[in-house]
Protein backbone atom coordinates (compact mmCIF):
# COMPACT_ATOMS: atom_id res chain seq x y z
CA UNK A 1 0.00 0.00 0.00
CA UNK A 2 1.35 3.32 -1.07
CA UNK A 3 0.25 6.36 1.34
CA UNK A 4 -0.54 9.83 0.22
CA UNK A 5 1.73 12.93 0.75
CA UNK A 6 0.81 14.55 4.21
CA UNK A 7 -0.12 18.29 4.15
CA UNK A 8 -0.05 20.14 7.64
CA UNK A 9 -0.92 24.19 7.10
CA UNK A 10 -0.79 26.52 9.17
CA UNK A 11 -2.23 25.00 12.28
CA UNK A 12 -3.52 27.00 15.26
CA UNK A 13 -4.44 25.61 18.44
CA UNK A 14 -5.38 27.40 21.94
CA UNK A 15 -7.67 27.25 25.24
CA UNK A 16 -7.60 29.95 28.17
CA UNK A 17 -6.49 32.71 25.90
CA UNK A 18 -2.83 30.83 25.64
CA UNK A 19 -1.28 29.78 22.06
CA UNK A 20 -0.64 26.44 22.63
CA UNK A 21 0.01 26.26 18.42
CA UNK A 22 0.69 29.21 16.61
CA UNK A 23 1.13 28.60 12.77
CA UNK A 24 2.55 24.94 12.56
CA UNK A 25 2.92 23.97 9.26
CA UNK A 26 5.09 20.67 7.60
CA UNK A 27 4.97 18.42 4.88
CA UNK A 28 5.68 14.78 4.55
CA UNK A 29 6.14 11.79 1.69
CA UNK A 30 5.19 8.75 1.86
CA UNK A 31 7.06 6.82 3.83
CA UNK A 32 8.84 9.70 5.82
CA UNK A 33 9.97 9.42 9.66
CA UNK A 34 8.98 12.80 10.99
CA UNK A 35 10.75 13.57 14.60
CA UNK A 36 8.97 16.26 16.97
CA UNK A 37 11.36 17.06 19.48
CA UNK A 38 10.77 19.54 22.34
CA UNK A 39 10.87 19.52 26.13
CA UNK A 40 7.83 19.62 27.92
CA UNK A 41 5.18 22.08 27.54
CA UNK A 42 6.37 23.04 23.70
CA UNK A 43 3.00 21.61 22.13
CA UNK A 44 3.90 18.57 21.55
CA UNK A 45 0.90 16.40 22.82
CA UNK A 46 -1.47 18.98 21.45
CA UNK A 47 0.41 18.33 17.97
CA UNK A 48 -0.30 14.76 18.35
CA UNK A 49 -3.96 14.50 19.27
CA UNK A 50 -4.79 17.16 16.41
CA UNK A 51 -2.76 14.95 13.87
CA UNK A 52 -4.62 11.66 15.73
CA UNK A 53 -9.03 13.65 15.09
CA UNK A 54 -8.63 13.59 18.68
CA UNK A 55 -8.98 17.48 18.79
CA UNK A 56 -9.81 20.10 16.44
CA UNK A 57 -7.61 22.80 15.33
CA UNK A 58 -8.84 26.57 15.51
CA UNK A 59 -7.74 27.01 12.20
CA UNK A 60 -5.13 25.62 9.70
CA UNK A 61 -6.00 22.06 8.23
CA UNK A 62 -4.07 18.38 8.12
CA UNK A 63 -4.84 16.86 4.62
CA UNK A 64 -3.87 13.99 2.77
CA UNK A 65 -5.03 13.89 -1.42
CA UNK A 66 -6.80 9.93 -2.45
CA UNK A 67 -5.92 9.36 -5.84
CA UNK A 68 -8.68 11.46 -7.21
CA UNK A 69 -6.95 14.27 -5.28
CA UNK A 70 -9.51 14.77 -3.30
CA UNK A 71 -8.61 15.84 0.46
CA UNK A 72 -9.33 13.61 3.15
CA UNK A 73 -8.01 13.22 6.70
CA UNK A 74 -5.61 10.38 7.12
CA UNK A 75 -6.72 7.55 8.78
CA UNK A 76 -4.07 7.06 11.46
CA UNK A 77 -3.29 4.65 14.48
CA UNK A 78 -0.94 5.40 17.35
CA UNK A 79 1.36 3.90 19.52
CA UNK A 80 1.48 5.35 23.17
CA UNK A 81 4.33 5.85 26.00
CA UNK A 82 1.89 3.00 28.18
CA UNK A 83 1.17 0.18 26.05
CA UNK A 84 -2.81 0.28 26.94
CA UNK A 85 -2.80 -3.40 26.58
CA UNK A 86 -6.29 -5.28 27.74
CA UNK A 87 -5.09 -7.58 30.44
CA UNK A 88 -7.82 -10.21 29.57
CA UNK A 89 -6.88 -10.25 26.00
CA UNK A 90 -4.22 -12.58 24.35
CA UNK A 91 -1.43 -11.03 22.40
CA UNK A 92 -3.53 -12.28 19.45
CA UNK A 93 -6.98 -10.49 20.80
CA UNK A 94 -5.02 -7.78 21.68
CA UNK A 95 -4.04 -6.68 17.94
CA UNK A 96 -7.08 -7.90 16.57
CA UNK A 97 -9.18 -5.08 18.40
CA UNK A 98 -7.60 -3.52 15.43
CA UNK A 99 -9.44 -5.10 12.34
CA UNK A 100 -12.78 -6.95 14.56
CA UNK A 101 -14.73 -5.48 11.81
CA UNK A 102 -13.08 -7.69 9.38
CA UNK A 103 -14.57 -11.14 8.48
CA UNK A 104 -12.65 -14.06 10.00
CA UNK A 105 -10.84 -15.25 7.28
CA UNK A 106 -9.12 -11.29 6.66
CA UNK A 107 -9.00 -10.41 10.33
CA UNK A 108 -6.68 -13.67 10.85
CA UNK A 109 -4.43 -13.30 7.63
CA UNK A 110 -3.55 -9.98 8.59
CA UNK A 111 -3.13 -10.54 12.21
CA UNK A 112 -0.93 -13.56 11.52
CA UNK A 113 0.94 -11.10 8.76
CA UNK A 114 1.45 -8.24 11.80
CA UNK A 115 2.53 -10.72 14.17
CA UNK A 116 5.41 -12.34 12.29
CA UNK A 117 6.46 -8.80 10.89
CA UNK A 118 7.09 -7.69 14.74
CA UNK A 119 8.74 -11.12 15.89
CA UNK A 120 5.42 -11.83 18.03
CA UNK A 121 4.45 -14.84 16.83
CA UNK A 122 5.36 -17.27 19.12
CA UNK A 123 4.07 -15.16 21.76
CA UNK A 124 0.42 -15.09 20.24
CA UNK A 125 -1.54 -16.83 22.67
CA UNK A 126 0.64 -14.89 25.60
CA UNK A 127 -0.94 -12.38 28.40
CA UNK A 128 0.14 -9.10 28.96
CA UNK A 129 1.02 -9.87 32.84
CA UNK A 130 3.70 -12.27 31.37
CA UNK A 131 5.19 -9.73 29.07
CA UNK A 132 8.19 -7.56 29.07
CA UNK A 133 7.80 -3.69 28.90
CA UNK A 134 9.57 -4.11 25.33
CA UNK A 135 7.47 -6.99 24.12
CA UNK A 136 4.47 -5.22 25.43
CA UNK A 137 5.02 -2.34 23.25
CA UNK A 138 6.16 -4.83 20.37
CA UNK A 139 2.52 -5.58 20.63
CA UNK A 140 1.08 -2.15 20.56
CA UNK A 141 3.31 -1.33 17.81
CA UNK A 142 1.65 -4.66 16.26
CA UNK A 143 -2.16 -3.40 16.78
CA UNK A 144 -1.15 -0.40 15.06
CA UNK A 145 0.03 -1.87 12.26
CA UNK A 146 -2.85 -4.31 11.49
CA UNK A 147 -5.37 -1.45 10.66
CA UNK A 148 -2.55 -0.72 7.49
CA UNK A 149 -2.81 3.10 8.70
CA UNK A 150 -1.92 6.38 6.29
CA UNK A 151 0.39 7.91 9.52
CA UNK A 152 1.30 6.27 12.71
CA UNK A 153 1.69 8.31 15.20
CA UNK A 154 4.49 7.53 17.91
CA UNK A 155 3.90 9.17 21.09
CA UNK A 156 6.90 8.71 23.54
CA UNK A 157 6.63 5.17 22.84
CA UNK A 158 9.98 4.16 23.61
CA UNK A 159 10.54 6.86 26.90
CA UNK A 160 9.29 4.41 29.85
CA UNK A 161 11.67 1.65 28.74
CA UNK A 162 14.91 1.12 30.18
CA UNK A 163 17.89 2.41 27.59
CA UNK A 164 19.35 -1.20 26.81
CA UNK A 165 15.27 -1.67 26.03
CA UNK A 166 14.73 1.29 24.27
CA UNK A 167 17.65 0.83 22.05
CA UNK A 168 16.84 -2.98 20.86
CA UNK A 169 13.02 -1.42 20.56
CA UNK A 170 15.12 1.36 18.16
CA UNK A 171 16.45 -1.48 15.60
CA UNK A 172 13.79 -3.41 15.81
CA UNK A 173 11.42 -0.46 14.90
CA UNK A 174 14.16 0.15 12.09
CA UNK A 175 13.33 -2.93 10.77
CA UNK A 176 9.51 -3.16 10.78
CA UNK A 177 9.41 -0.20 9.28
CA UNK A 178 11.98 -0.91 6.11
CA UNK A 179 9.54 -3.56 5.72
CA UNK A 180 5.93 -1.59 5.84
CA UNK A 181 7.04 1.85 5.49
CA UNK A 182 4.15 3.30 6.67
CA UNK A 183 4.28 7.64 7.41
CA UNK A 184 5.14 8.30 10.71
CA UNK A 185 5.68 11.21 13.03
CA UNK A 186 7.64 10.41 16.17
CA UNK A 187 7.06 12.72 18.69
CA UNK A 188 9.52 12.55 21.51
CA UNK A 189 11.87 14.88 24.20
CA UNK A 190 14.64 12.52 23.50
CA UNK A 191 17.26 13.77 21.05
CA UNK A 192 18.82 10.64 20.62
CA UNK A 193 16.05 9.11 19.75
CA UNK A 194 14.98 11.45 17.29
CA UNK A 195 18.16 11.49 15.61
CA UNK A 196 18.54 7.59 15.14
CA UNK A 197 14.78 7.04 14.14
CA UNK A 198 13.82 10.31 12.08
CA UNK A 199 14.89 11.58 8.10
CA UNK A 200 14.07 15.07 9.50
CA UNK A 201 13.27 16.68 12.93
CA UNK A 202 11.25 19.42 13.42
CA UNK A 203 12.19 21.17 16.89
CA UNK A 204 9.45 23.09 18.46
CA UNK A 205 9.32 25.48 21.14
CA UNK A 206 6.67 27.28 22.72
CA UNK A 207 3.92 26.28 20.33
CA UNK A 208 6.11 26.53 16.67
CA UNK A 209 8.64 25.04 14.66
CA UNK A 210 11.91 26.74 15.38
CA UNK A 211 13.86 25.10 12.76
CA UNK A 212 13.73 22.11 10.77
CA UNK A 213 17.01 19.40 10.46
CA UNK A 214 17.74 16.85 7.41
CA UNK A 215 18.85 13.95 8.76
CA UNK A 216 20.04 11.82 5.41
CA UNK A 217 22.09 9.36 6.99
CA UNK A 218 21.44 5.42 6.16
CA UNK A 219 19.51 2.97 8.50
CA UNK A 220 20.32 1.04 10.37
CA UNK A 221 21.80 3.89 12.58
CA UNK A 222 24.12 4.37 15.45
CA UNK A 223 25.89 7.45 17.48
CA UNK A 224 29.14 6.70 15.78
CA UNK A 225 27.42 7.02 12.39
CA UNK A 226 28.80 9.62 10.61
CA UNK A 227 26.83 13.30 10.92
CA UNK A 228 25.28 11.88 13.37
CA UNK A 229 26.61 13.31 16.85
CA UNK A 230 27.68 16.46 15.44
CA UNK A 231 23.44 17.08 14.43
CA UNK A 232 23.03 15.69 18.24
CA UNK A 233 25.29 18.18 19.34
CA UNK A 234 23.88 21.09 16.92
CA UNK A 235 20.15 20.35 18.08
CA UNK A 236 21.21 20.57 21.90
CA UNK A 237 23.25 23.48 21.24
CA UNK A 238 19.76 25.35 19.66
CA UNK A 239 17.22 24.13 22.59
CA UNK A 240 19.82 25.52 25.23
CA UNK A 241 20.97 28.80 23.34
CA UNK A 242 17.50 29.57 22.17
CA UNK A 243 18.07 30.31 18.58
CA UNK A 244 16.04 32.84 17.01
CA UNK A 245 13.15 31.57 15.45
CA UNK A 246 14.01 30.43 11.51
Amino acid sequence: MVNPPLEVRDLEYGYDEKDILDGVSFSLVPGEVLGILGPNGCGKTTLLRLLAGLEKPDSGEIRMEDAQGRAAAPRTAVVFQEHRLFPWMSVRRNVEVAVRHLPADERRAKVDAVLALTGLAHASESMPAALSGGMSQRVGLARALAAEPELLLLDEAFSSLDALTRRQLYDEFVRIHAARPVTTVLVTHDVTEAVLLSSRICRLENGVIARTYDNPAPYPRSLTTPGLGALSEEILRGFLEEEPLL
